[in-house]
């Protein structure tokens, strides 16, 4: 029988295998070895910055979650802290976003396996499997999800190793001007910011006022470690072993796994809302917002045609950054006693991510504030239809 509340099953340690399977893909797979080339020497400098920027919007998005463990994210907090068009901008910037990158993801994966023809039909199926892994329960997709993490770690080890066996550094590009330093910055903060699935899955997560920071901090600090250390062996001139090319493709399933997984909720939050069609804000029989699951997969298997990598990620960058920008304005609504960090914190997020977000490639950002104001527009009508 249908209804509308979903299930609390995880606890930290599936809360942070959930952020570092979001994290753990492109980001650390495709941006890192973008930035190297763009900024050399730079790119360690970057992945701090990026890393600093990512914990100011992670202590921020954390006590949001605390304060309101529902499932949504920023798209709640913006509804209930800010304002209506605010909340709804967060939730369709955030599903257009990871949409894009979990379409980026398949065809990655369907790259590695098929020849142009069937380059398509092998993302396709990918979608298909890791919806059908998702729709089969909470606890099934945490164990799913589990052996990709592992095998990713795995692999990213056995490469950071390699570059630790390296005598001397290898020969790295010099370095590019302060327009490429700052938009690699951009660039890589969103590599990290699948700590925010651990967010959106807050409806889901057991005694969330201890566990939602806790899990995000984890998150976080693990995930700075491995980008320094995957950069540093690339700086060096470190062998790629083969079980790289195993962990990448695991890397990109956990990545289109929680993708999809977070995505639905936000989808879900914003049909039990009415900003979306209300058959997507119910549950099913196993706990599942199944509507919402195969909604999100629908939207993936639609852009599955995006081909430049490098423009999607800029469009995936800007969006985020938005969707932040939201967030922390959010968090410095909150009241006093609700509050568990400096008011700093959050005046820093919000700097950080309006000036991080113009640095990208100009099409990118253009094209998202168009987009916000047809979302905009879509949003009054149907507020509007709603009260007559």
């Amino acid at each position: 029988m249908a209804s509308s509340e979903l299930k609390r099953e995880l606890g930290v340690a599936g809360a942070v295998l959930i952020g570092l399977g979001s994290i753990l893909g492109t980001g650390v797979f495709v941006v890192i070895a973008l930035g190297v080339e763009m900024t050399g020497l730079y790119v360690l400098a970057a992945i701090l910055v990026a890393a600093l920027v990512a914990t100011c919007n992670g202590l921020n998005s954390a006590q949001l979650a605390a304060n309101y463990p529902v499932a949504g994210g920023t798209y709640e907090y913006g509804y209930r802290l800010l304002t209506p068009a605010l909340g709804f901008t967060a939730g369709w910037m955030f599903l257009l976003a990871k949409s894009a990158s979990a379409a980026t993801a398949a065809l990655a994966i369907a790259r590695r396996f098929a020849d142009v023809p069937w380059q398509i039909p092998v993302a396709l199926g990918v979608i298909v499997l890791m919806t059908a892994v998702i729709l089969g329960g909470l606890r099934r997709t945490s164990l799913v999800n589990l052996v990709i993490v592992s095998l990713t770690l795995l692999a990213l080890l056995a490469f950071v190793l390699g570059g630790v066996r390296m005598a001397a550094p290898g020969t790295t590009p010099a370095g590019g001007d302060v327009f490429s330093f700052f938009e690699v910055c951009a660039l890589i903060f969103v590599g990290y910011t699948g700590y925010g699935r651990i967010a959106t899955m807050g409806g889901e997560i057991r005694d969330p006022r201890k566990n939602i920071p806790l899990a995000m901090f984890l998150t976080l600090g693990a995930s700075a470690l491995l980008y320094l250390g995957v950069a540093w062996a690339q700086l060096r001139g470190a062998p790629y072993p083969a079980l790289w090319r195993v962990g990448e493709v695991t890397a990109l399933l956990g990545v289109l796994l929680n993708l999809v997984l977070g995505l639905s909720r936000i989808l879900y939050a914003m049909g039990l809302r009415g900003d979306m069609p209300g058959r997507f804000g119910r549950v099913g029989a196993a706990g599942q917002p199944a509507a919402a699951v195969v909604g999100v997969a629908v939207l993936i298997c639609m852009l599955v045609g995006l081909g430049d990598i490098k423009l999607a990620w800029s469009f995936s960058t800007f969006t985020v950054l938005v969707y932040y920008s939201i967030c922390n304005l959010a968090a410095l609504r909150l009241r006093p006693e609700q509050t568990l960090y400096p008011r700093l914190i959050g005046y820093a997020g919000l700097a950080s991510c309006v000036f991080l977000a113009f640095w990208v490639d100009w099409r990118a950002w253009s094209s998202g504030l168009v987009l916000i104001g047809l979302g905009l527009l879509w949003h009054r009508w149907r507020r509007v239809s709603a009260t007559s």
